[in-house]
């Protein structure tokens, strides 16, 4: 059975801050596969983590991706002191050690991450005909009327309700 459908244009809430972190490998070298087996193993465990402990971490939700050489995957967090005190946590901090004994300078595999903070007010998104995703997989999907119909009156919708 598939994920539920929304027909009809969709959004979400953007009147809380949000984190987006985006983070991924790529392999340099597809036959040094002890260097970069270790550091693509490491991430189901610390996303099982994310999802089992929610609320407790900051962690709102995620999608991932995977390419022939590269993988991505996008996590939205409560704050960017959720996301730092997880990056300081047991299992990531023991997958970043085992990442520099294995791999260190080696290029055989490249790892990359990306955070944005963006301020409530500043994001907004639509789906049209999608199952929950990204943001409104993050956050509340909200359907779409005719007061924030455009990304200009989606964007100013927040600016314009702190004002009353």
């Amino acid at each position: 059975m598939g994920q539920k459908v929304y027909p009809g244009r969709y959004t979400t809430e953007n009147n809380e801050d949000v984190v987006v972190f985006i983070i991924g490998m790529r392999i340099n070298k597809r036959w040094a596969f002890r260097k970069w087996f270790p550091v693509f193993k490491a991430m189901p465990g610390m996303i099982r983590e994310l999802y089992e402990n929610k609320d407790e971490l900051g962690f709102l939700s995620m999608e991932s991706f995977y390419g022939l050489r590269t993988t991505i995957m996008i996590s939205y967090w409560r704050s960017t002191d959720d996301l730092l005190a997880y990056a300081r946590g047991a299992k990531h901090l023991a997958a970043w050690r085992e990442f520099n004994q294995k791999v260190g300078d080696n290029d055989a595999v490249g790892i990359y991450h990306e955070t944005y903070s963006v301020p409530k007010g500043s994001y907004e998104s639509v789906y049209g005909n999608m199952p929950l995703f990204g943001l409104a997989k993050a956050k509340k999907n909200r359907l779409i009327t005719p007061e924030i119909r455009t990304a200009k009156k989606r964007l100013s919708a927040v600016k314009t309700n702190s004002s009353n």
